[in-house]
């Protein structure tokens, strides 16, 4: 058939009509599975042609070993969540905390990143905490703005401290090894709820009315009366998870699929262990870990088809003979690349952008000799930002939606979350001046 674009420029348009598709509604996995199907057909002129081609990148998409490694830490994750985990170790972390001013807040961050250590889901942190820890600290004085800010700012911890799902896709679009990623991601979430915590600990000093609606003091704020026994029994399990998931990784014990199995085992124990899963929430958990699983899986295969797409335009040789031409150093090259992600993440979740920016930078990123561990924690944590900010900010919706108190609007859950967001990019700032702070444990 006679065609009107060149193959470059139809790959360009179709860039342009998946955002149109997405922001128009339709979903991130159909618009890319589409737009790469029309974009081959027209740049090869024969259907039969495209209809091949794609059908092979979805077979050769998830046929490998490693995929099994979605659903098993998605089963983990949600198996924690409805073991009451969460709620153990915001009560350690309040044990441990209260003697310090705006310590709830405090006890909040750590109990998520630690919580993080085995869910690998911003969201199921999101909804935990929103439940555990917000009524408690309004309860106790807070202000509401506050409590729920700090519970939407620390939730994406758990897109950065492995195990991650968000790393897991890196891993997968890239092929680059996942247990290297979970590695490289331990500092840079250390290093940020180190400073989540020493914010939370100046405000409360020095600003104590944008954190307390009243002066509650510092030994009155939790009343919270747990023995050292108690609070070793409490985080007996969530150690132990975390010793077999991630210990096992690092020292060579089980494949990334393997330690999920492995955890997924370990957090099942630990459920019915404690009494916590019935079989109306077992076939939930299963039901809706089928549910991520899908469609996750299927956002990969689409990802797939659009890089093979993009390929085969040359979109993506011409951004990197451009790159290259431009004279564009490492620095204005990533800081464009993280106002493209930012701006992503205002529209998109953070799963389809991962999908959607990945398989077009990917092939400049190898030419130019990127360190393809060190891009990914600078990709995961550029994405999760995306998390809580305006419009979209999926977990400032979910710590919404599972509060539901409607003297907390929307509008308090961003403007409670918007300090975090400047951490973070200051973080992000951070790892990329200093690349270390990633790469120094591998």
């Amino acid at each position: 058939m006679e065609l009107m674009f060149t193959d470059f420029q139809i790959g360009i348009f179709s860039i342009f009509s998946i955002l149109i598709l997405i922001y128009s509604g339709m979903h991130v996995a159909i618009a890319l599975t589409l737009t790469s199907f029309v974009g081959v057909w027209l740049i090869r002129g024969n259907w039969t042609i495209a209809t091949k081609m794609l059908s092979l990148a979805a077979a050769d998409s998830i046929s490998k070993y490693i995929f099994g490694v979605v659903p098993l830490f998605v089963l983990m994750g949600l198996l924690v969540s409805v073991s009451d985990i969460g709620k153990d170790m915001f009560d350690v972390a309040n044990r441990a905390f209260k003697r310090i001013r705006g310590g709830l807040g405090v006890a909040t961050v750590a109990a998520n990143a630690v919580f993080a250590a085995v869910t690998g889901i911003s969201i199921a942190s999101a909804a935990v905490f929103t439940k555990v820890a917000v009524p408690e600290m309004m309860r106790l004085g807070y202000t509401p703005r506050f409590s729920v800010g700090v519970v939407t700012g620390s939730s994406v911890l758990g897109m950065l401290i492995p195990p991650s799902l968000l790393l897991i896709l890196f891993g997968v679009l890239t092929e680059t090894s996942i247990g290297d990623l979970f590695t490289a991601g331990i500092l840079p979430g250390l290093l940020l709820s180190a400073c989540f915590i020493i914010y939370i600990v100046f405000v409360a000093y020095h600003f104590p009315k944008t954190v307390m609606e009243a002066d509650v003091g510092v030994q009155q704020e939790t009343e919270t009366k747990m023995g050292p026994i108690t609070a070793l029994w409490k985080l007996a399990p969530i150690t132990a998870l975390i010793f077999l998931v991630l210990g096992g990784i690092y020292a060579g014990w089980f494949t990334p699929t393997e330690s999920g199995a492995v955890g997924a085992l370990g957090a099942l124990l630990i459920a019915l262990g404690k009494k916590r899963l019935s079989r109306s929430k077992l076939w939930q958990v299963l039901t809706e870990t089928g549910h991520v699983t899908v469609s996750v899986l299927f956002l990969i295969i689409s990802a797939n088809m659009y890089g093979r797409m993009l390929a085969l335009s040359g979109v993506t040789q011409f951004l990197g003979s451009w790159i290259g031409e431009s004279g564009l150093g490492m620095y204005p090259l990533i800081a464009i690349y993280i106002i493209v992600v930012l701006a992503m993440g205002t529209i998109l979740d953070s799963s389809s952008i991962l999908m959607i920016i990945v398989p077009l930078v990917y092939p400049v990123m190898i030419a130019m000799e990127f360190n393809l561990i060190w891009f990914g924690i600078v990709t995961v944590i550029a994405v999760e930002v995306g998390l809580i900010t305006p419009p979209l900010g999926i977990a400032a919706y979910v710590v919404k939606s599972t509060l539901d108190d409607q003297r907390i609007g929307l509008n308090d859950v961003f403007r409670g979350a918007f300090p975090f967001v400047c951490i973070m990019v200051a973080v992000l700032i951070l790892i990329v001046l200093f690349p270390r702070i990633s790469l120094i444990l591998i």
